[in-house]
């Protein structure tokens, strides 16, 4: 194998040879099995390792709102529920946004250089927030731009997602891009589990105790602030770049002419959408629904910081078995059943709704009421959470065989004609997964503010409305899945 990264050896110096860059590789052919076996794998592994841990933390920055607004009133701000759900929702948008920037980073700088410079970015959010909640009279308008630069950590993922889709060869690609999106997802639920322990608001099922001394949001801010500076050395000494993997971004923007992108964007964001969002709401859909703060300490009903991580985790632990199943029968298939289930236990979850009492903040006896169905309600959540996960790894999945797909039906088998459309399909895949992640992830600002709805008095109202509209999309993504993707005379092979 010839690579010039620290991490493989590379053939002896010709007098016209260029001097090698250290973490670059000059020499990547992951589809040739012989040069897969002897030290591409390897490499590939290393990669995808400090890819996922860096992913991994992105994701926990983006979603350190999630359940730190929930912990907001009791350091003595008093923001309403619709903007507590604005906190939520705002890291979503921006880091929707910086996706396909993010994408197209990795072809312009290197994946090993962008995920450095993606992890020293994170230590804007992180340490701004452990200012910010410190003080009491930080006004909510610098809660709303702090919260916003949350959102780098939600680009983190689309840089990743396209940096690792070129070490993988197209056999190995679901199960590889699931692994390092459930990495990253998983941030989501670790940071929901541990962040009401660093910071002293509760501890875990009784096994670990709250601390006594209040709550000290300030401190999750520089433990992660710590971190992202971990992943920028992990990434300087670990990680490689790939020479190949260069384009130009008007090159990449061409996915966007492609039909293909816009019918998967319009998949991802009922899959990934639903997965981010839900995650960064339901912290504060407890809360308001099953919990009241009298009396002290821990209140009447469901605590949410006991239960928030739930759904994160069982949707990341999902992402890989998506992928795998995508591998094994294929990814339009399995994107289907994930609809399917997202329509049903949607619709079960709205039915418990239905039995609920709108909750009053003051009144014990309602939430004490409401907690006999919560069992119910967190149950067909997690399903919901599980439905997410199969089909972020499914689609996914799919991404990448639509684009080779097309290489491979337009070139003969064996040519180079075929080798160079393949590589071709690579990058505008990996620019696709861009578009369709950035595109994906506006389902986690839409779902926070549909369940906020300041136009609707009823909080509890708004919420059964909100998953009304999220079953009908449902249904419309999975006919959309079936008449694309597995009817007979729709696309085949994905």
């Amino acid at each position: 194998m010839t690579v010039t990264d620290t991490g493989a050896s590379a053939p002896p110096e010709t007098a016209a040879a260029p001097a090698p860059r250290p973490h670059w590789i000059d020499d990547w052919r992951p589809e040739e099995p012989e040069f897969w076996e002897n030290g591409g794998r390897q490499v590939a592994r290393r990669n995808l390792v400090w890819s996922i841990f860096a992913e991994h933390l992105g994701f926990s920055v983006w979603l350190i709102w999630s359940v730190s607004s929930a912990f907001l009133l009791q350091m003595g701000f008093t923001f309403t529920p619709q903007q507590l759900f604005l906190l939520v929702a705002l890291p979503n948008l921006v880091g929707s946004l910086l996706r396909l920037p993010y994408t197209f980073a990795v072809p312009r700088f290197g994946g090993r250089n962008w995920t450095m410079i993606s992890a020293a970015l994170l230590l804007v959010p992180t340490l701004l927030f452990a200012v910010a909640v410190q003080n009491p009279d930080t006004p909510y308008w610098a809660f709303c731009l702090i919260a916003a630069t949350a959102g780098f950590g939600g680009g983190n993922f689309a840089s990743s997602m396209a940096n690792i889709n070129f070490f993988y060869p197209a056999a190995q690609k679901g199960a590889a891009l699931g692994l390092n999106a459930a990495g990253g997802n998983l941030g989501v639920s670790i940071i929901q589990l541990l962040l009401p322990v660093m910071v002293g608001g509760a501890g875990i099922f009784g096994l670990v105790k709250a601390s006594e001394g209040g709550i000290h949001l300030q401190t999750a801010g520089y433990v992660y602030a710590g971190l992202a500076v971990l992943a920028f050395i992990a990434a300087y000494l670990w990680m490689d770049n790939l020479t190949g993997a260069t384009s130009k971004p008007r090159e990449q923007l061409q996915v966007v002419r492609k039909p293909h992108t816009w019918i998967m964007a319009f998949l991802y964001i009922g899959t990934f959408g639903s997965f981010i969002g839900y995650s960064a709401a339901m912290p504060l859909l407890i809360k308001l629904n099953f919990w009241v703060p009298e009396p002290a300490p821990l209140g009447t009903g469901i605590y949410f910081a006991y239960y928030a991580f739930l759904g994160a985790g069982v949707g990341s632990v999902m992402r890989p078995l998506g992928g795998w199943l995508a591998d094994k029968y294929g990814g339009a298939k399995i994107t289907l059943i994930a609809f399917g289930g997202l329509v049903v236990f949607t619709l079960a979850v709205l039915v418990t709704l239905m039995q609920l009492e709108p909750n009053p903040a003051a009144d014990p006896a309602i939430a004490s009421d409401n907690q006999s169905l919560f069992p119910w309600f967190l149950g067909f959540f997690l399903l919901i959470f599980a439905c997410t996960g199969v089909g972020n790894g499914s689609a996914y999945k799919m991404i990448p065989a639509i684009w080779r797909r097309d290489a491979e039906a337009a070139t003969e088998a064996g040519t180079p004609a075929r080798t160079a459309a393949i590589m071709a399909a690579t990058k505008q895949a990996s620019a696709a997964l861009g578009v369709i992640g950035a595109a994906g992830a506006l389902g986690g600002f839409l779902i926070p503010i549909a369940f906020s709805s300041p136009w609707v008095d009823d909080p509890l109202s708004a919420t059964k409305g909100a998953f009304v509209v999220f079953t009908a999309y449902y249904v419309v993504c999975a006919l959309v899945t079936y008449a694309v993707y597995l009817r007979r005379s729709a696309v085949v092979g994905v």
